[in-house]
């Protein structure tokens, strides 16, 4: 008897049903820059644009590009049988890493890796994707969705996700002009976002026992629905604020707080000549991590390494701006507060002793 693809785990028949769905999502995000080039092999966007309000027309235009996934959060959300935002947190680690030279991000795309075809499962994921490119305010200009049977058992599927942005060369924010003096503000985090699941997981499946149904009172909710919470994009915030400082670089540095938290995504982008002091207390951090640290009798240290622990974006800016940055943030609806300075030192991060 002849074996067929079908016969080794994929049908392309189904695979092709599934294709037919993602068109409208992808369809959705687009903005007039978007050169339209359905069923092509490349996905197509103008960079000089001279039309109303997404005119464009740049001097010295330097590409930015980000790439991540949403790691082992993925196990919580097929434990949850919940796929609807984890392409929201695929956006957004990439999107708010590209945020911080200070960039547009003008499109995303995307790589889905599963065991089967599922039309309805793929259209979720991306369902997921397209709103995060709407709230990132970029396109979803193509991606790639790979069934591979052999490499992922039954329902295990993975993400990987890439952004590409633009940045006027003299609008460049590096962290170079970080001085001693300067101010940092802390954004807030909606909760774990995307990173230090393999501890979450173990603290609260495999030590604590707890499923996803279970009731916490602390957190106002079940297990699943704190776990799964998306990770926020900062697209809209950082563009308010930028976008008020059109002549002077007010803001020196932003740092996006995901592994390794405050301390070492900080340092990534610090002088040598500068060090950054935290102040613990100055904001607030979220009950999820209070519990998570309780369950597990994790130390603050490993805490601090692992988690955002409430502040999910950074951003360090001129003393004389602060005040007025910090009111910009919470006009579009995110808590801010003064977390911290900018010392002279030799480029690290540390908190207040």
């Amino acid at each position: 008897m002849a074996i067929t693809y079908k016969d080794s785990g994929v049908d392309l028949e189904l695979y092709e049903q599934a294709m037919q769905r993602l068109p409208r999502l992808m369809h959705r995000t687009f903005t007039p820059r978007v050169v339209r080039n359905d069923g092509g092999f490349a996905g197509l966007y103008a960079l000089d644009f001279a039309k109303s309000i997404f005119s464009r027309n740049y001097q010295e235009p330097i590409l930015v590009s980000g790439t991540d996934g949403v790691g082992t959060k993925l196990k919580v959300a097929i434990k949850a049988g919940y796929h609807g935002t984890v392409g929201i947190d695929l956006v957004a680690m990439c999107v708010n890493d590209v945020l911080c030279t200070g960039a547009e991000p003008l499109f995303f795309l995307d790589y889905v890796a599963m065991s089967k075809d599922n039309p309805p499962l793929l259209e979720e994921i991306v369902k997921g994707i397209s709103d995060g490119c709407i709230d990132a305010e970029c396109s979803l200009l193509g991606g790639e969705t790979a069934i591979m049977p052999d490499l992922y058992q039954q329902d295990d599927y993975d993400l990987a996700g890439f952004c590409v942005g633009v940045v006027e060369k003299k609008n460049l924010i590096s962290g170079k002009e970080i001085a001693p003096g300067d101010v940092i503000l802390g954004v807030n985090s909606s909760g774990i976002h995307s990173n230090g699941f393999s501890l979450v997981r173990k603290v609260v499946f495999e030590a604590a026992g707890l499923s996803m149904d279970t009731h916490v009172e602390e957190l106002g909710g079940t297990v699943g629905k704190t776990l799964m919470t998306p990770t926020l994009i900062y697209s809209r915030l950082t563009r308010a604020v930028l976008s008020h400082y059109r002549i002077k670089n007010v803001v020196h540095g932003i740092g996006h707080i995901t592994g390794g938290g405050l301390l070492e995504n900080t340092e990534r982008i610090l002088p040598s000549h500068v060090d950054l002091v935290f102040e613990r207390g100055s904001w607030n951090v979220l009950p999820v991590f209070d519990w998570i640290a309780r369950l597990g009798s994790i130390e603050q240290n490993e805490m601090d390494h692992v988690f955002n622990m409430g502040i999910g974006l950074v951003l360090i800016v001129s003393p004389y701006y602060a005040a007025s940055i910090k009111s910009i943030v919470e006009a579009q609806g995110y808590q801010c507060w003064n977390i911290g300075k900018a010392v002279s030192g030799v480029g690290k991060s540390r908190f207040a002793s």
